[in-house]
């Protein structure tokens, strides 16, 4: 399983599925299994709180990897990595594995701080549901910080598409991950 990580609006899921399909993978976007689970998901936080999310979303990705989806190309949720470690029994066990593989990568736009906020507030604030500038910005300063300090390789995401692809195959061809074909 490959997993790209990010703080929010770094490009997870349009890498993902170019990446999926340049290595003829399923992509599985966690929010969007967490949605066809729960339902919609702003009403989720809404009822129930964000720590329900969080609790959903782990559980979500637990039952993911139940399946044995090993062969796919996973775009985690934004805030997988930065929730309380009590937030699901299973949470810190997976977040460990998640950090520790040799096929997760942490996708940013830039690994300069104020590159990536300035790059990813413009990209949120394209989402019909972000409505503050402010809030996104204080979120990616949070979260970036958080990513940035995970053990897994960085990918800067303001590069051309191709660029990034041909990253991520020949990091993932150096661990043995995918075949020279991939």
């Amino acid at each position: 399983m490959i997993r790209l990580i990010e703080p929010g609006g770094a490009g997870k899921s349009t890498v993902g599925s170019a990446l999926a399909r340049r290595l003829e993978m399923p992509f599985v976007d966690l929010d969007v299994e967490l949605m066809a689970r729960r339902g919609d998901i702003s009403e989720l936080i809404d009822g129930e709180g964000y720590e329900a999310y969080a609790r959903a979303n782990v559980e979500t990705y637990r039952h993911l990897l139940q399946q044995q989806r090993s062969k796919s190309v996973v775009a985690l949720s934004s805030g997988f990595m930065t929730y309380p470690s009590d937030i699901h029994p299973d949470y810190e066990t997976l977040r460990g594995e998640v950090m520790t593989s040799p096929s997760t990568f942490v996708l940013l736009p830039s690994l300069d701080v104020e590159t990536c906020v300035k790059e990813t507030v413009r990209r949120q604030l394209e989402r019909p549901f972000i409505h503050s500038a402010r809030k996104e910005e204080r979120v990616i300063r949070e979260r970036f910080v958080v990513y940035a300090s995970l053990p897994c390789p960085k990918i800067e995401t303001m590069a051309p598409l191709g660029h990034v692809l041909e990253d991520l195959a020949a990091r993932l061809q150096a661990h043995g991950a995918i075949n020279g074909s991939g």
